[in-house]
């Protein structure tokens, strides 16, 4: 069975790194944006990441421009904007694209792993949050309105489970 380990992603700084390098730990895999009106939820996916991590908890954000633009920036200013704006410490990785023909392998596979709303596999908007298990597989897609914080009980739930599922 194919999980979030099998692929890998382009850093901001252009390293490639397996994200196999993540196995045994929840992850949070969203789609994020600098000129969105949800960006203000890097403060509390910070603050997700700050709380979980001793506990085997990361974000993995992934900067995406297919949403109005609001993502226009080059991999320096995102990586800047998030750091002074928000004090971004978790990954973040390339400019991706995730709805269209060009859809980045792992947004390819969170979408059919977990569709959204009436099975429809398309991203609606920056900020859509994937929960992923310490086992690699998906356990719950969340809307971009779905504040950080009340996403909570279902990450105490994953870090709860052992890694074999």
């Amino acid at each position: 069975m194919t999980t979030l380990y099998d692929f890998q992603a382009e850093r901001l700084d252009g390293r490639q790194e397996d994200l196999a390098d993540y196995r045994g730990e929840v992850l949070l895999v969203v789609n994020v944006a600098s000129e969105c009106g949800f960006t203000p939820q890097y403060e509390g996916l910070q603050a997700l990441q700050d709380d979980y991590a001793e506990q085997g908890f990361r974000v993995l954000g992934f900067p995406c421009n297919q949403f109005g633009g609001q993502e226009p920036g080059g991999p320096e200013e995102i990586a800047e904007f998030c750091s002074s704006r928000f004090g971004v410490d978790f990954p973040m990785f390339a400019k991706i694209e995730v709805n269209g023909g060009d859809t980045h392998p792992v947004y390819r596979f969170l979408k059919k792993a977990a569709p959204g709303a009436l099975g429809t596999t398309g991203i609606k908007w920056n900020f859509t949050k994937f929960l992923v298990g310490r086992d690699g597989r998906v356990i719950e897609r969340f809307a971009p309105s779905s504040r950080p914080e009340t996403l909570r009980a279902a990450i105490e739930r994953a870090l709860a489970e052992p890694a074999d599922g």
